[in-house]
């Protein structure tokens, strides 16, 4: 049977020539249905065997389809669809794409392509074909169906897809462009056409030569002759062009690849520009800016050293070479703390504190413990390292020596201040000394004295001054615990170890390890506990509670007590080897009555700590109140003096604290003279006679005066007017 194009629409003659046809054509079959009987159930068979799907269409109903058109539509036969209009089963949106009697000159290219709606509403890409003829002697339009839906959607897939490339391609920054072979540009983006200053239509067809001078077209072409010799891409092709719109020059940097045909002949080249000119500006001011940044880091006096967050050098100062004797062209990228091979390291602690913490340490002081500079001492600052837009990349270290500065203070000053003790009296002055020296040592302390003279305020000073300061400072009150309590305290237990022992828990000792472990009232423990500590103090190794395998641990052991221990171990109640290993060393701190010179210091320095605490404004002390102040014995030395100025600021609401607010202990105590203001004045650093002292040290320098007097410069020059001084020297 013959099928020629869909919705064929036949003309009037041919119609009316069919249409003759069609009434002879019982008279012109009569002879072969004899022949012709046997053979139409096979071509039925054949029909519903068909992998297309057809169809017969009369008056715009299906008079016939074939059981391979019902499935693909979603009917369970045939015999659903006979009668079903065929125009229900096009999409509404599709159906004026379908003329069963189109003329075959009106089709367009795909208008035979349309939706096709599935019993259950489905949708079907269909392509459909067929013409008018008769079926059962009756005008009809016969032909096929095909399911396009696969490759309908392929097609749609490709088509995104290729939009959505197009898109990519056209939203990038960089120019993309393809050229042939003569340097003749086939495509180009829109990027392309911004940065080269044309449309699309204008660079389509143009050559690149037009866009560059005589010199800059040779060198683009020996740079694209050799990506076409080697095949290799080439990079960085950086040359400078005129752009069409304007005039303006703009420097050009291209990526450059061949481009070739299915065959694997090269047909041309694929281009991407960048638009550089605007960077290499950037990159000559920076390069400019670095340099004199340079000259200013090689020249700065002190370390200066950045690291990243591991730890990693970033770049070092010469002055690095000088002060850590390390070579600054060899730690590059190195482990900071792995470059220092002849100090103590203290200060990569300070800089792992910045680290961990993001926080910044200022002028920390250290001794170097340097094995070729012998007491050195620098000042360490460390900050954390952020990028411009504030976020976290290293930290960066300042290391100043003091060395010549230490020294210097340690002749012409009387420190007021060490840590957190407070004293300028000729004791406190030996202690700090003594401190000094102690802090960077590994002797074991014992610090002695009556209750309340800041022994734990020494062992924090000889902790935090070393190089153990960022290290735990583990304190240990050794007259709180029974025997069994403060053995497990110290040493720590294992599971079951006795009763109550529910999980291992570690010691003071352990958790202590690599800093420093304060033992108060080391008079008070037992001759058991002695004895363990003596191991400790000899091997530096203990065992838990419960446990017989023996732990190292490194811990400096700091001992402090009100007791006399020398008069202990006579009476046996202190073993004799304890008592020396633990007094290698003893710092003996005097009772306050004992420096009274250092009251007005103290006094001073609790009301600005009490100002702050309690958010008030209080001036001072009245004169009586330091009268009495004075003359008062001290019994609980700096302890009872701290809790007077306490219970002083709780009442006082005024400017300048006055005898009433005193603690009636002090206020009526009946031992107290009156003393004169000029005595006490004569005791204070920065009354006249402490001045003119100063200044005769300093020979009258007056920012070194001020300096150490801890006042500023204008203050020393009022109080010479105040005091009618003068240098007689």
């Amino acid at each position: 049977m013959d099928v020629p194009i869909m919705n064929k629409e036949l003309s009037g003659r041919e119609f009316e020539g069919r249409g003759e046809d069609l009434e002879n054509e019982p008279e012109k079959n009569k002879d072969l249905k004899s022949t012709t009987a046997d053979s139409h159930d096979n071509d039925r068979t054949l029909l519903e065997k068909s992998f297309v799907g057809l169809y017969v269409i009369q008056r715009g109903r299906f008079s016939y389809v074939n059981s391979t058109l019902s499935n693909l539509l979603g009917y369970e036969s045939p015999e659903q669809l006979i009668g079903k209009p065929f125009w229900e089963l096009i999409h509404p949106d599709d159906q004026g794409l379908v003329k069963l009697g189109m003329e075959e000159s009106q089709l367009f290219p795909n208008r035979h392509i349309f939706r096709v709606l599935k019993k259950d509403g489905a949708i079907l890409w269909m392509r459909m074909a067929g013409s008018t003829t008769t079926y059962q002697g009756k005008p009809a339009n016969v032909g096929h169906l095909i399911d396009l839906t696969e490759f309908k959607e392929r097609e749609i897939a490709l088509n995104n897809s290729l939009e959505r490339a197009q898109t990519i391609i056209n939203e990038v920054e960089d120019a993309v462009a393809e050229v042939d072979l003569n340097g003749t540009i086939t495509f180009t983006n829109e990027a392309g056409c911004r940065i080269w200053g044309h449309t699309q239509e204008e660079a389509i067809g143009r050559n690149f030569r037009s866009y560059v001078d005589e010199e800059t077209a040779k060198n683009i072409y020996q740079a694209y002759n050799k990506v076409f010799k080697t095949g290799i891409p080439g990079k960085n092709i950086v040359y400078e062009i005129t752009r069409k719109n304007d005039g303006g020059r703009r420097l050009i940097e291209d990526s450059v690849s061949l481009i070739r045909n299915a065959d694997g002949v090269i047909t041309g080249f694929r281009v991407v520009d960048r638009d550089i000119t605007d960077r290499r500006k950037i990159e000559k001011e920076l390069a400019e800016h670095r340099t004199r940044l340079e000259a200013i880091f090689g020249s700065v006096k002190d370390a200066i050293i950045t690291v990243d967050p591991e730890l990693r050098v970033i770049e070092a100062n010469k002055s690095t070479e000088h002060i850590c004797g390390i070579v600054v062209k060899e730690i590059a990228a190195q482990i900071f703390p792995q470059c220092l091979n002849q100090c103590s390291k203290s200060c990569s602690e300070i800089m792992k504190k910045t680290l961990e913490k993001r926080t910044t340490i200022k002028e920390y002081r250290i001794e170097c413990g340097h094995q070729q500079r012998h007491q050195q001492t620098v000042s360490v600052s460390s900050s954390p390292l952020l990028d411009p837009e504030g976020k976290f990349m290293g930290a960066v270290l300042v290391i100043r020596d003091i060395t010549l500065v230490r020294e210097l203070e340690r002749e012409l000053r009387e420190r007021h201040q060490f840590q957190n003790m407070i004293g300028r009296s000729k004791k406190m002055q030996d202690i700090y000394r003594l401190l000094e020296d102690l802090a960077n040592l590994e002797t074991t302390v014992l610090i002695t004295g009556e209750s309340g003279t800041g022994k734990e305020l020494i062992a924090r000073a000889l902790h935090y001054s070393g190089q153990r300061a960022f290290k735990p400072f583990v304190t240990v009150n050794c007259s709180a615990l029974a025997e069994s309590l403060l053995e497990s305290e110290l040493f720590g237990h294992v599971k079951g170890a006795f009763t109550g022992a529910i999980r291992d828990k570690q010691g003071r000792f352990k958790a202590a390890n690599g800093g420093t472990i304060l033992l108060d009232e080391i008079g008070d423990i037992s001759p058991l506990i002695q004895l363990k500590l003596l191991r400790v103090l000899q091997d530096k190794v203990f065992e838990r509670v419960g446990e017989s395998i023996p732990q190292k641990v490194d811990v400096r052991v700091v001992a402090c007590t009100n007791k006399d221990l020398k008069e202990k171990v006579k009476r046996g109640e202190f073993r004799q080897d304890l008592y020396y290993r633990l007094k290698v060393v003893e710092v003996s701190l005097p009772p306050l009555r004992e420096r009274l010179e250092d009251l007005p210091l103290l006094v001073n320095h609790f009301c600005h700590s009490f100002n702050e605490r309690f958010k008030k404004n209080i001036e001072g002390i009245s004169s009586e109140v330091l009268d009495k102040f004075m003359n008062y014995p001290w019994p609980g030395n700096v302890r009872e003096l701290e809790h007077a100025m306490e219970h002083a600021f709780v009442l006082c609401h005024e400017r300048v604290i006055t005898l009433e607010h005193l603690p009636s202990e002090i206020r009526d105590d009946e031992r107290i003279e009156k003393t004169t203001i000029q005595k006490i004045r004569a005791i204070e650093p920065n009354g006249a006679q402490g001045i003119l002292n100063t200044l005769n040290r300093v020979h009258w320098n007056k920012t070194k005066a001020a300096r150490l007097l801890g006042i500023s410069r204008q203050t020393v020059y009022r109080k010479i007017d105040q005091y009618k001084l003068s240098d007689n020297v």
